[in-house]
């Protein structure tokens, strides 16, 4: 599996970013949502709304022309503007259509919107489409993750390792004002907590609410013109997962092992040279699984790493800083693009209480949607060094 689409023609970089405090927003619109972060994020470029010449809005439940009615309320129109459906991955993937214009020189200055609302479910489990044969059988997203969790439990580890997880994020994001869960818990509370699909508990599953971010992109040239901090992106991918009906590997997702590989490739670097990693922790299974796939380990060594305390602050590469999915919360097409802010905050050394000290390298990576046949729908990993 590649695309051969990993690295950027020219460079690209990201110099402002924003969001709003991830929760349940129950009285907002998707405009009412994403209209601060767009303005602050563009405040935070040091740029006015006139030098935006596109504008990509990520979403999964936002509805026909979401982006447009963002953009109109602030006095943006007649420009570009694609809005991304890519499940969990439609903010990432928001990033990654954004950052190949302008490396191609389309344009010197776009922005990046990812927002959900996902309060107007009224809670329970995420729909997903009815036509999928596994869906009809009442495949739910916590119910495939309990699958892979019960395998990790009888290959590799214990739910020891899918508490500890859970621990590491609130403790990560009681320390970042955009969480919507910023209580430290303790193994025995999440354990205790109620079991939601076995041997997943409430804790060891990211809540569903509401959210925005916004990130700005420009060119070397538009990037000359500021005076503000600014990150490079050197590696940008977006997978596909490959059609399978056969037997999977519940603990081996291809669709990040060959996204990892072809970031790493583009970026001309390697796993043991990141500093920070925001990746998809939807549930405390999905951290352990992906710190294998994405290099940080080698496979099998998932518990090891975690337990050695490498992956928090004073390790060798933090993981989740903000809380990740599981403390901040994961409104799902918003979700992959403020993991790009995160880690803008990190790579600039704005990170607050949750700044990682020292950072100057960065990956992201978030996955999209259950489909049967699929390992996933969607993979999108990017690559940041400060500077």
């Amino acid at each position: 599996m590649s695309t051969g689409s990993a690295a950027l023609p020219a460079p690209v970089h990201v110099v402002g970013a924003a969001m709003i405090p991830m929760g349940r927003h129950r009285r907002s619109s998707y405009a009412g949502l994403a209209v601060g972060p767009v303005l602050d994020a563009l405040a935070a470029a040091g740029l006015g709304r006139e030098r935006v010449r596109a504008a990509f809005v990520g979403h999964s439940f936002g509805g026909m022309l979401t982006g447009q009615r963002v953009l109109k309320e602030i006095g943006l129109g007649g420009l570009p503007v694609v809005n991304v459906d890519n499940a969990c991955s439609g903010g990432a993937s928001a990033v990654h259509l954004a950052a190949r214009a302008v490396a191609a020189g389309e344009y010197d200055v776009v922005l990046v919107v990812g927002v959900e609302k996902l309060t107007q479910f009224g809670g329970g489990t995420l729909p997903l489409v009815t036509e999928d044969p596994e869906v009809r059988r009442g495949m739910v997203m916590p119910a495939l993750y309990a699958m892979r969790a019960r395998r990790y439990l009888h290959e590799r580890g214990t739910i020891d390792d899918l508490a500890a997880v859970s621990v590491k994020a609130r403790r990560h994001g009681a320390r970042n004002p955009y969480a919507q869960l910023r209580s430290e818990v303790t193994a025995e509370q999440v354990l205790a907590s109620r079991p939601i699909a076995d041997p997943l508990t409430l804790f060891m599953c990211c809540p569903t609410g509401d959210g925005a971010a916004a990130v700005v992109l420009v060119s070397d040239r538009a990037r000359a013109e500021l005076d503000g901090p600014a990150v490079r992106i050197l590696a940008s991918v977006l997978h596909s997962g490959e059609m399978d009906l056969g037997a999977r590997d519940m603990l081996h997702p291809e669709i990040t092992f060959a996204s990892a590989r072809d970031a790493y490739e583009a970026a001309g670097m390697g796993p043991d040279e990141l500093d920070v990693v925001e990746l998809h922790d939807a549930f405390s299974i999905a951290e352990l699984i992906y710190y294998e796939a994405l290099g940080l380990c080698p496979v099998g060594e998932a518990g090891k790493l975690l337990r050695s305390g490498e992956t928090t602050f004073g390790g060798r590469v933090v993981v989740n800083p903000s809380g990740g999915l599981l403390a901040k919360g994961h409104p799902v097409g918003a979700s992959g693009t403020a993991q790009v802010a995160e880690a803008f905050w990190q790579l600039t050394g704005t990170a607050g209480d949750r700044q990682v000290e020292g950072a100057r390298t960065a990956l992201t990576h978030v996955t999209g949607g259950g489909i049967a046949g699929l390992d996933h729908g969607a993979c999108t990993v990017h690559v940041l060094r400060a500077g």
